[in-house]
């Protein structure tokens, strides 16, 4: 006699989290979406206007007991204006998760310019996670891993020397500020 029998299949969960890329202009932030999200570069610059929201869908086991969740990762490209920043800053930075913080590894000006996108977030959206990518690591790199450890020690985040062009550390970066904030809204 055979018997009804159940499969029982773990339930993926599902969630939506808002990542932010915020630095100066011309370093990089939407070709690293592009990277990420079509696996494409395209050496052409165009600049942001305002802002831009590009989506990808993710499927991350995270805690100890490696629960599936079905990640919509909502990706918000800042134009790299600071006059626009802070002037829109409620409606670009309300709800940001984490903070994807791109400086110009060719351009070391660009480092310190992060804190004002960082100040202008968090006043908004709170403490949140966040990386610094300094990005263009293909190229001969004008910013140290010492000057991006100092910095990076300041703000208590990791680093990441990432490039749009050849794909280096650009899924680490993005997949890795996902798990810390979803371990981040787990706790």
């Amino acid at each position: 006699m055979i018997r009804d029998l159940q499969v029982v299949r773990p339930q993926t969960s599902r969630t939506r989290i808002k990542l932010c890329l915020a630095g100066p202009f011309a370093v990089g932030k939407t070709s690293l979406i592009r990277r990420f999200v079509e696996d494409d570069y395209d050496d052409r610059y165009i600049a942001t206007r305002g802002t831009h929201v590009t989506s990808k869908e993710l499927d991350m086991r995270v805690g100890r007991e490696q629960t599936e969740v079905r990640v919509l990762l909502n990706l918000w490209d800042i134009m790299g204006s600071k006059g626009l920043r802070d002037l829109r800053r409620e409606t670009y930075f309300g709800g940001v998760q984490g903070i994807l913080a791109v400086c110009d590894a060719t351009r070391p000006e660009t480092l310190p310019v992060l804190e004002g996108w960082r100040q202008s977030i968090f006043r908004v959206a709170g403490n949140v996670p966040t990386y610094v990518l300094a990005n263009k690591a293909d190229q001969e790199r004008a910013i140290s891993r010492e000057e991006l450890d100092v910095f990076c020690e300041e703000w208590g985040c990791p680093f990441l020397y990432t490039s749009a062009k050849t794909g280096e550390s650009v899924e680490e970066a993005f997949a890795g500020l996902t798990r810390v904030v979803l371990r981040y809204l787990r706790t």
